[in-house]
Formats: structure tokens, C-alpha cells, sequence
């Protein structure tokens, strides 16, 4: 696993208005001034190369920790390179979009600006947050269907000190889909952690890992006081779904 940074680039940001975060969390209910906002999107592409496609977990695994690398990145805060297009990201619906590249395709992605994650047999792309409408044209061409993904045996089971975020086991989601639910998860528990947590994090490389929950255990975890994604209903499943509960060992109660 690894991670590959590219010396800072300059990423034009169209202009947005105040960059001051509204108090509340994109994805809970209450839509507040978020949707009046500018719209922003988060792009993550995926290495899916035909003849050695990644497991789908580690997938969803290095999805999760690209979406962390970005936020914990030093170009995307203060006055980094990438801070005022985070900040706009954040500051209106959080969304979340993974295409697929592979040969060629991936090439050109891997030129511009980002960081890419590699995780066992996944590689993940994480760009700057784009105008919901001004995507690069390189990364706008690319495919978001098609990011169907099998793991080769199940994974096991994570140790108590690993945060996880558990997938509703009630949805059926395509691998790209799931891939931006468990970024979703990250992100609220980043959100979350004080500075403390943040840091020992990060210092240990956002180890995480990413399961489906057992039907059973699923309403407790829902209303267990961890962070749960509740999906905008964009695509794919109803709004309001509850997609992911990120349970991070500093966060339980």
C-alpha cells in the first residue's frame, strides 16, 4: 500500500462567493445554506485493468483512504494549493465521484493534479474538488458504469483497533458506488476525531478497514451515536439510505 504525491500544481477554482464552512455536517438532514452553494464534486478514478482488475474491497478500502489522504493533505488546507476548492467542496453537498480508467486513460488522469492510493491490488486517483459542471475533459470522458468488482475470497475479519466502516447489508450497490459511500464514511469520521486522533491517524496511514455488516447487527450500528452516511438519492438507491456507519475506535461511545 502507498501513497504517490505529485508536487503542488496550481488547480483554477472558479470564484464561489465566502469560503466560511456552514456550522453543520453536509449529510445531515437539514440542507441549511448548503444547497444555494456553488456545487462542487470530489473526482476519484480507479485503476481497472482488464486483465488484473482490483478485489472489490480493497477497492473500496483505497477509495476510503484517498478521500483521507485529500483531506489531510497540506495543499488542501490554509493557504494550500488546493485549500479554497475543499473548502468550497465542503461548504455545499458533498459528493463524490468514481470513474473508472485503465491503459492510456489512466495515463492521462495520473497527469493531472492529485494523489494516487495504492492499496493490495488497488490503485484510486483522488483529485481537487471540480465545478459540478467543469470537470477536466481528460477525467470527464472517463466511464462511471461498469465498475462491477468481485473479491477473490471473503475478507477477514478486522481487529478491534481498526476503525471499519460497515456497509448496510440491505443495499445493493455497484463497486463505484460503494467506493464513494466508503469515502463518505471516512470523511464523517475524520469530521469527527479531535486534532489528536486526526494526527495518530495519519501518522499511521489511515489504516481502515471496509465490511458489510451482518443483518442483525445493522439497527444497532444505525443508532449507535457513530457517524452514518445518508445518501442524497442521486443515484442508484432511494434518498435518505443509510449507506455506511464509520466506526473508528476513538469515536465509540
Amino acid at each position: 500500500m502507498g501513497v504517490s504525491n505529485d508536487p503542488a500544481l496550481p488547480v483554477p477554482v472558479p470564484a464561489s462567493g465566502s469560503s466560511s464552512p456552514v456550522p453543520d455536517s453536509p449529510f445531515r438532514p437539514e440542507p441549511g445554506d448548503r444547497d444555494l452553494a456553488p456545487q462542487f464534486v470530489l473526482p476519484l478514478v480507479v485503476r481497472i485493468e482488464r486483465a488484473a482488475p482490483p478485489a472489490r474491497t480493497d477497492a473500496l478500502e483505497t477509495a476510503a483512504r484517498a478521500v483521507l489522504v485529500m483531506l489531510g493533505d497540506e495543499r488542501s488546507t490554509g493557504d494550500g494549493a488546493w485549500a479554497r476548492a475543499v473548502r468550497d467542496w465542503q461548504d455545499a453537498r458533498i459528493r463524490k465521484v468514481v470513474r473508472r480508467a485503465r491503459g492510456a486513460e489512466w495515463r492521462r488522469a495520473e497527469a493531472l493534479p492529485g494523489i494516487t492510493v495504492g492499496g493490495r491490488t488497488a490503485e484510486v486517483r483522488v483529485f481537487p474538488p471540480v465545478p459540478l459542471d467543469g470537470w477536466p475533459k481528460d477525467l470527464a470522458r472517463l466511464q462511471v458504469s461498469g465498475t462491477d468488482l468481485d473479491d477473490p475470497e471473503p475478507p477477514a475479519a478486522a481487529g478491534p483497533a481498526v476503525p471499519v466502516l460497515w456497509m448496510n447489508p440491505g443495499l445493493d450497490m455497484s463497486a463505484g458506488k460503494a467506493m464513494a459511500q466508503a469515502g463518505h464514511g471516512a470523511q464523517l469520521a475524520w469530521w469527527e476525531l479531535d486534532d489528536a486522533a486526526r494526527s495518530a491517524w495519519r501518522e499511521a496511514g489511515y489504516p481502515l478497514a471496509v465490511r458489510t455488516a451482518e443483518p442483525a447487527r445493522w439497527p444497532g450500528l444505525t443508532t449507535s451515536g457513530l457517524p452514518v452516511v445518508r445518501d442524497a438519492g442521486f443515484t442508484e438507491i432511494a434518498p435518505g439510505s443509510c449507506t455506511v456507519v464509520a466506526d473508528h475506535p476513538a469515536l465509540r461511545r
